[in-house]
């Protein structure tokens, strides 16, 4: 059994994956990362990772990883589970630079847009702790939804008017 990841595991995390990189990356955290690191959950069950681009001996390090820091570490980005957003690398939030590896936030709006498709309970709480940081805004949400609407039939396990419809509960929520 994995033990919880807490700030310090994800900042020791980041600093190991960082020194076995032989060259320059950017890595996104997302999902429970994001929400630790920001400081809205005090852990997470696993750290949630894009490596871009792709780094074999960072993929490899992984593993020892995993072992060494008793934590559990998953290869998944809100692009894996809904269409990529126009933007989504500049909109991404820097964290740090450690060693040759930039490490951010993946994309809030993807990071809640991806939540509010999968809708479970503590993505509820993930996407009501993103409005109230500020860190996403709902028109923008809105308009981020309707540009990749047309790509929703590429991704066969999603219902696109049970995905609209979560969005616009969702949207309303905020407004009152």
């Amino acid at each position: 059994m994995r033990e919880s990841v807490t700030p310090g595991k994800i900042r020791k995390f980041m600093t190991r994956v960082s020194d076995a990189a032989r060259g320059p990356a950017r890595i996104y955290l997302t999902g429970g990362g994001t929400a630790v690191l920001t400081g809205w959950r005090k852990s997470t069950d696993d750290i949630d990772i894009k490596v871009v681009p792709d780094r074999d001996e960072i993929f490899r390090a992984l593993p020892a990883l995993k072992d060494d820091l008793s934590l559990n570490v998953e290869l998944a980005s809100p692009d894996q589970f809904i269409p990529a957003l126009p933007g989504w690398e500049t909109r991404s939030l820097f964290i740090e630079r450690v060693g040759t590896v930039d490490w951010y936030h993946y994309d809030p709006y993807s990071q809640a847009l991806a939540k509010i498709e999968r809708n479970h309970e503590r993505d509820q709480l993930d996407v009501a702790e993103m409005f109230k940081r500020g860190m996403v805004e709902p028109m923008t949400l809105r308009e981020l939804f309707n540009r990749i609407k047309p790509e929703l039939h590429r991704y066969p396990a999603l219902n696109p008017a049970a995905f609209e419809r979560r969005l616009t509960t969702v949207l309303e929520s905020i407004a009152h």
